[in-house]
């Protein structure tokens, strides 16, 4: 019986394969973002700065949502996040209004990953998958809250999120423009920006 001998690839034959690999796997992910409507752009996360000796335990209860960069876990309105203070930890309980009339809600956690970095949390909603950014870059813990989040994919590009709370269903005209400069000035996009219908009548379905 006959044996072919099968010889070792080349270095430049193993990177070929490599580099045929993440390409494929990056045009897989784009094509995934692309259908999610989450918005990516090429590079790594820009890195703003956040809110100045930020404060927990002000931050927690009822935050209403009013702009955000639209992302694919997020398909309802009326959207509002209740966050609360144990041990350190804060618990996360977000809501919203789907359009068949029934109320979503999901359970997380957040954190701080460096102390020192208070307004720096990391969230995680499921066991066993990475935690998101979640980045207070200015509040004033009464009125208003900019928040920002950033994922890195091979280093290749980044996903960006962001949200426009307020304590109530509004927020004047001008905050808004004040918050979105902040974006904008830090190299975040805000084309993508939409608009939460937080309209008291359709909302009346929310917990209170």
């Amino acid at each position: 019986m006959l044996h072919t001998l099968r010889t070792r690839p080349t270095l430049r034959e193993q990177t070929g394969v490599m580099m045929k690999a993440v390409q494929v796997l990056s045009l897989t992910l784009l094509s995934v973002l692309a259908v999610s409507a989450m918005t990516f752009h090429s590079g790594r996360c820009p890195t703003p700065p956040v809110q100045q000796s930020f404060d927990p335990t002000r931050y927690m209860g009822r935050w209403y949502e009013i702009q955000k960069i639209p992302n694919a876990f997020q398909l309802g309105e009326c959207a509002q996040a209740t966050y609360t203070l144990k041990d350190g930890v804060v618990l996360v309980l977000n809501e919203e209004l789907l359009a068949d009339g029934t109320v979503s809600s999901i359970e997380g956690t957040a954190k701080a990953k460096d102390p020192s970095e208070p307004a720096k949390l990391e969230v995680s909603f499921f066991e066993g998958v990475p935690p998101g950014n979640y980045w207070v870059l200015s509040t004033d813990y009464d009125n208003y809250t900019l928040v920002y989040g950033c994922t890195n994919y091979l280093n290749l590009f980044h996903v960006e999120f962001a949200w426009i709370l307020s304590r109530g269903r509004s927020l004047p005209k001008e905050t808004l423009v004040e918050l979105q400069d902040i974006l904008i000035s830090n190299g975040i996009k805000i084309d993508t920006l939409t608009s939460t219908d937080q309209e008291l009548k359709r909302c009346s379905a929310m917990p209170q």
